[in-house]
């Protein structure tokens, strides 16, 4: 089993900044990607930004040019750099990770807790 562990929300002004990371560990054979996602109360959960061990990357619209994924592939860190947060990207922000334990399995999901992001004056 993969843990993922989250740390970095918080409350925090418009246009301010936070990081997030996430640590995964466990019995890790192979991750292919990583990424975070995020759910605001009646909302859908939706992709923020996702990245892959050989360092591609993709963005929601809402998030291009203020956020920036980035990994540390040797120690299955995944991080989530905002910038000029606004009020709507407040939400429940969840770490996930596309891995497996064994060289012949597929990769599957694994999630972390969650961890709030409230952007608010």
């Amino acid at each position: 089993q993969v843990k993922l562990v989250e740390s970095g929300g918080g409350l925090v002004q418009p246009g301010g900044s936070l990081r997030l990371s996430c640590a995964a560990s466990g019995s890790i054979f192979r991750i292919n990607a990583m990424g975070w996602y995020r759910q605001a109360p009646g909302k859908q959960r939706e992709l923020v930004a996702s990245i892959t061990s050989g360092g591609s990357t993709n963005y929601a619209d809402s998030v291009k040019g203020r956020f920036t994924i980035s990994r540390d592939n040797a120690n299955n860190t995944v991080y989530l750099q905002m910038a000029s947060l606004k009020p709507e990207d407040t939400a429940v922000y969840y770490c996930n990770v596309v891995g497996s334990t064994r060289w012949y399995e597929s990769g599957y999901n694994h999630w972390g807790q969650g961890t709030q992001v409230t952007v608010s004056s």
